[in-house]
């Protein structure tokens, strides 16, 4: 499993989606492999939540990658901020009432592998790896 899609501009969450849909879909269909449907779903969700999150709090996206790699997709989205994301605390009892704030421990959650580095021209890349299998 080894391929890249690159999308340029993804400028909203369901362009993030649809390319890690399309991504996957030409995955299977050349190689014959079998992707549960379940975590392909939490692919697109993550994919969603970056995308979201590099909007709403990082100056918007600036890129945005899909690689299938072993053993699953690794998708990275690219912002202008160099502030790392920060988890709400779960203890936090305001934090159920507010909006926002949730997106980042689901990333965490579902992706087995998650790497924030600053781009040297600026700004952030997030990558999180979903496992397919």
């Amino acid at each position: 499993m080894r391929g890249e899609h690159t999308v340029q501009p993804v400028t909203e969450p369901a362009q993030a989606r649809r390319a890690v849909e399309r991504a996957v879909a030409d995955h299977c269909r050349a190689t014959g492999e079998a992707c549960d449907p379940g975590a392909v779903q939490d692919a697109l969700l993550v994919a969603s939540e970056l995308t979201t999150n590099a909007i709403l709090h990082g100056g918007g996206v600036t890129d945005f990658r899909v690689d299938l790699v072993r053993p699953g997709v690794r998708v990275s989205v690219s912002d202008r901020s160099e502030r790392f994301p920060v988890a709400t605390d779960p203890g936090d009892r305001r934090a159920h009432h507010r909006f926002g704030g949730h997106g980042w421990p689901i990333v965490c959650r579902l992706a087995h592998e998650v790497r924030v580095s600053v781009l040297p021209a600026g700004g952030k890349r997030i990558s999180a790896l979903v496992p397919l299998v």
